[in-house]
């Protein structure tokens, strides 16, 4: 009499399982994955050569006015700057003049203070629309002491959301070429 009700109870939970795998396998054909937010954040290989650098951006929201800050701290400068080169990414696509891009020394915020510029850097600035890319020429050369720096944009954020890459890099003293000087990697949303 038992070995027959285990039978019957199990007979029930094969015959409700093949009544419910068909429906939870069809489940995602229902529905729009290109909504779901991800519980991962892509990072790149730091051995491969990449160089993560600190940012800051006041908002994460597409087509939002926004205010980028890419910090350029002591650790990041070997030596004075006379040259900065930031790459753009090619998706990054906002207008620029050379009226939101400015260099300043800046104090960097954390739990109970703001990040703020402390005092504007005057430098000339030279956009590249064929190569996506921005020249930032300070008239007196960045020292290599404990201030932190920023590049500081004001744009509106793009119409696609995503992971941004802006690379940058730096002419020292003395040197005849650019060296790379590290990444940022903003998200909009």
């Amino acid at each position: 009499m038992i070995n027959k009700q285990k039978k019957i109870i199990l007979n029930f939970k094969i015959l409700r399982l093949l009544f419910i795998a068909p429906f939870l396998v069809s489940i995602p054909f229902f529905t729009s994955i290109e909504g779901a937010k991800a519980g991962l954040e892509f990072q790149w290989d730091r051995g491969s050569g990449y160089k993560r650098l600190k940012w800051y951006q006041k908002e994460n929201q597409r087509r939002f006015r926004n205010k980028i800050y890419f910090f350029l701290r002591p650790g990041d400068r070997n030596n004075e700057l006379l040259k900065i080169n930031l790459v753009l990414p090619k998706k990054f696509q906002t207008k620029l003049t050379a009226d939101d891009v400015s260099l300043c020394k800046v104090k960097i915020g954390g739990f109970d203070t703001r990040t703020k510029c402390l005092e504007n850097i005057p430098a000339d600035v030279e956009i590249k629309k064929e190569s996506s890319s921005l020249d930032i020429f300070p008239y007196n050369p960045l020292p290599s002491n404990k201030d932190s720096y920023a590049i500081v944009l004001k744009v509106f954020n793009p119409t696609k959301t995503g992971l941004y890459q802006f690379s940058s890099y730096g002419q020292f003293a003395g040197k005849t070429v650019s060296t790379y000087l590290g990444s940022w990697t903003i998200v909009i949303d």
